[in-house]
């Protein structure tokens, strides 16, 4: 194996995006930190080094000590003893290893002992170490939650909890319930204030929780007594340290079994309010939530990563009928398949990304001082994008990443279905990608909006008017004529004027815009990098007949006969 990081110049290239420069001066604020902290960087060409750097350190943790503790933590996994969640010898070395490398609190800002990066660079590394072992990757992504307490709880509660995360501290969302899964508003954990005590209790039960023995955790509760909805949910952070909480149980997965998904049952937990009363769904947790969209897109690029490296290494080391068979069309079309699904998915994160950080940037920088006026507007602007872009990325990276991980079994054929070779560990891992955080079919509803609102369209007429060589004008082309297509599509599911029925049709219509979009962001990267051109060509090939198969469906499709799919399920 070789570094995670430097092996995959498709990484280096997405931090190299021009609209990096921007969002590293916006991150530093012009590089103010430079005269408080001697590890600040000094300028832009300073500030890249040192994500390139961190990069680089995280590659080889993945590639000398995270991926070779892979097998062997999804063998042993954690276990619950005495009410503490034991990890797996080699979580508990990943951990170590990280910890020391000072690599737990990447985002957070240095007065707190972390390193502030952006959004982008930080996605990196996740998908870095989701390549290595994505089970892992959901314990040591989820200092994610520290960001949350970063943006919303008061100055009090930041200096008390965030500290804690450079030397170590683990985090959880305690959002679902047995009777609150997707359906957050439903959530029933009771907190009430003890006037005696001057605390916040919690009560109730948490199912479902990734990483449930976590040091902190951001617990979502019903604080308004008489309420049954969003409006009397609120946020607070539980210390494991106070006691209160009992783990039920570890669950026992499919996949990605070295990170523990615990039952919890919390018994008077003290706990603290983060930002105010009645915001926690509303506001805060739909912020966690998009960051671990974010996250999940992450893991499960680099999922697909591994599995895309797999299936090659070992079709070009596979001989039948006297030679590889990486040498058969029927192979190697699968593999190019692969690996254009891969890198649209990755150009579609890193795109997301950088809206996010440009949104998020800006919110910190309005915290302190008054925005001028573009500069909300560009807010605005890329907060919009960022809303809809956010659970496209995890609906097409995390189905990408089953089909590529399904593909790469098959092009090992029988072997891939024993567990002597690491694919069978990652088709079990990639399973749940398309599950937690919102299922495809929700990140569809969520995703509508940039359909009915035009957010999509807008940016796809903006990726169009961009100039590009004239040896690609038959690439821009042919992406025109899918816009045009979905255009007429979207008009036709509108006309209909019937809710249910753009529910129906809502998946194909997302997916078309996606594929007009990941087709342009290829096409934009090979105008940077030609290397990118030839998958560029298949990807916007094989994605016009995609769409062309949706935009048939629609276009012939009866809205009277809609009562048929329910009533074909309905009958006995």
């Amino acid at each position: 194996m070789a570094n995670f990081y430097l092996d995959n110049k498709d990484l280096q290239f997405q931090l190299s995006h021009p609209l990096m420069k921007k969002i590293v001066a916006l991150k530093e604020n012009d590089f103010a930190d430079r005269d408080h902290f001697d590890y600040a960087p000094l300028d832009y060409e300073d500030a890249a080094d040192t994500y390139q750097k961190v990069l680089e350190i995280v590659g080889e943790i993945c590639e000398t000590t995270i991926a070779p503790n892979a097998e062997s933590v999804d063998h042993e996994g954690p276990q619950l003893i005495n009410n503490e969640v034991q990890y797996a010898r080699g979580t508990r070395e990943n951990l170590d290893v990280l910890n020391q490398a000072g690599l737990l609190s990447m985002s957070l800002p240095r007065v707190y002992g972390g390193l502030n990066f952006p959004v982008t660079p930080f996605i990196m590394a996740e998908e870095i170490v989701s390549r290595a072992d994505a089970g892992f990757a959901n314990i040591w992504g989820l200092q994610d939650c520290a960001e949350t307490i970063n943006e919303f709880a008061s100055e009090e509660v930041k200096k008390e909890f965030l500290p804690r995360f450079q030397y170590g501290a683990t985090a959880s969302m305690d959002l679902t319930e047995p009777d609150a899964g997707s359906d957050l508003q439903a959530v029933q954990l009771k907190a009430y204030f003890d006037q005696e005590k001057g605390v916040w209790l919690l009560n109730g039960v948490k199912r479902f929780i990734t990483n449930g023995d976590a040091d902190v955790a951001l617990v979502l509760a019903r604080s308004e007594e008489g309420t049954a909805d969003a409006r009397g949910l609120s946020l607070f952070v539980f210390d494991r340290k106070d006691g209160g909480m009992i783990v039920r149980r570890i669950e026992n997965k499919l996949g990605i079994k070295g990170s523990p998904t615990c039952e919890l049952v919390f018994k008077d937990a003290p706990a603290v309010l983060v930002g105010e009363r009645r915001l926690g769904l509303i506001k805060y947790v739909m912020a966690l939530m998009n960051s671990a969209r974010l996250g999940i897109g992450a893991q499960s690029v680099g999922l697909s990563e591994a599995a895309y490296r797999e299936a090659l290494k070992y079709a070009g080391e596979r001989e039948q009928f006297g030679k590889p068979i990486i040498q058969f069309p029927a192979v190697y079309e699968m593999l190019s398949v692969m690996k254009v699904k891969l890198q649209a998915s990755r150009a579609l994160l890193y795109e997301t990304s950088r809206f996010v950080d440009m949104y998020k940037i800006y919110a910190e920088h309005s915290e302190h001082r008054k925005l001028e006026k573009e500069e909300r507007d560009e807010m605005k602007y890329y907060q919009k994008l960022a809303d809809v872009y956010t659970p496209m990325i995890k609906l097409i990276s995390s189905e990408y990443c089953n089909q590529i991980a399904y593909d790469s079994i098959q092009i090992h054929g029988g072997a891939g279905f024993m567990k002597d070779f690491a694919v069978e560990r990652l088709y079990r891992d990639a399973r749940i990608t398309s599950i937690y955080e919102g299922t495809s079919q929700l990140q569809v509803v969520s995703a509508i909006r940039g359909i009915n609102t035009g957010i999509y369209l807008s940016k796809i007429r903006e990726y169009e008017s961009m100039p590009v060589s004239p040896d690609v004008e038959p690439l821009r082309k042919r992406l025109i004529d899918m816009t045009n297509e979905y255009e007429l599509a979207v008009q036709k599911v509108h006309k209909v004027g019937d809710p249910e029925y753009t529910d129906f049709q809502a998946r194909r219509l997302v997916e078309m815009a996606a594929h007009i979009i990941m087709g342009y962001l290829l096409l934009l990267d090979s105008e940077r990098d030609q290397d990118f051109r030839d998958s560029a060509r298949i990807f916007i090939r094989m994605a016009q007949s995609w769409n062309r198969e949706r935009m048939l469906f629609i276009h012939q499709f009866d809205p009277n006969d809609l009562g048929i799919y329910k009533m074909n399920v309905m009958k006995p």
